[in-house]
């Protein structure tokens, strides 16, 4: 595996990447890094060139101030795939990252041969459908909009805030520890990281109205949408096959038992047989 940075739409842009062939973009989600990729990369990079950054304000990507709506973030994976010079892929993208990935196949329908998408509900899904239930679950979506007040309280307290997603998100709450907790927490310590993560749900009105001026559209290629079964804010509290039945006619759902928010880092060998039959054909 090798990792490099690229400038594109004007931030510096952490990548790792890996294998030869027809490229497949992975985007991670929150409260990760391109780590989250660990047991897909090995994996898939043997059929594809697998290629995975950290999203503008996560991990070692730039955190500027601003341009975290879901277009602009896709945009910077549009200038990513032209200074990489690829001119269509497979985006595989999680939580956060799946909110980029949709905009991104909605934006650039003739760049996206197929997407997978990983336990998210569209963004203006959960605020069309919010009600007192999705706000008990979707409680960080609010907290995490109110200006300042979270980098404040999570500074130098990042383990416990990180403890305790990974713990509430999974069907396994000791999934995340060790190396890969500590990965992380030392990712969200750096400076920015956690107003980079802050500013990325901050976009939400932003996301919402660009998700509804084109509502009525489809999603063009075939689409993968998996989530876990077990989780209480995605499979126990949306019909996920309706939720996506509502974004794409070619689509392919799956839910994963014994499975929380985490798919790629709960069931890796799940999600992996299920990347590697959605992507059989996928040749560039």
């Amino acid at each position: 595996m090798k990792s490099y940075t690229v400038t594109a739409n004007g931030i510096r842009q952490f990548v790792v990447e890996e294998g030869e062939g027809a490229p497949v973009i992975l985007l991670h989600g929150f409260p990760e890094t391109n780590y989250a990729w660990r047991y897909q990369i090995p994996v898939l990079s043997r059929h594809y060139r697998v290629i995975a950054p950290d999203l503008r304000g996560y991990g070692e990507t730039d955190k500027p101030a601003s341009g975290y709506d879901k277009r602009n973030m896709a945009r910077d994976i549009r200038e990513l795939m032209r200074a990489l010079d690829l001119h269509k892929v497979v985006l595989v993208g999680h939580d956060r990252g799946a909110r980029v990935a949709t905009r991104f196949a909605k934006d650039y329908p003739e760049l996206v041969d197929r997407l997978v998408v990983m336990d998210n509900v569209p963004t203006r899904i959960v605020a069309r459908d919010l009600n007192a239930s999705i706000a008990r679950a979707y409680w960080f979506f609010l907290f995490h909009l109110v200006p300042d007040l979270p980098e404040a309280l999570i500074a130098g307290r990042e383990n416990i805030w990180l403890r305790h997603f990974f713990s509430d998100w999974t069907y396994d709450p000791s999934t995340i520890s060790g190396e890969a907790f500590d990965t992380y927490v030392r990712a969200y310590q750096a400076p920015g990281a956690v107003r980079g993560a802050m500013a990325d749900y901050r976009a939400n009105a932003e996301d919402v109205a660009q998700d509804l001026a084109d509502a009525d559209v489809k999603i063009a290629c075939p689409v993968m949408s998996l989530w876990g079964n077990d989780f209480h804010a995605v499979g126990k509290l949306f019909d996920m096959q309706s939720v996506w039945a509502e974004m794409a006619d070619n689509l392919r759902a799956y839910g994963i038992d014994e499975c929380g928010h985490l798919p790629q880092e709960e069931q890796p060998e799940k999600v992996n047989a299920l990347l590697l039959d959605f992507l059989q054909g996928w040749k560039g």
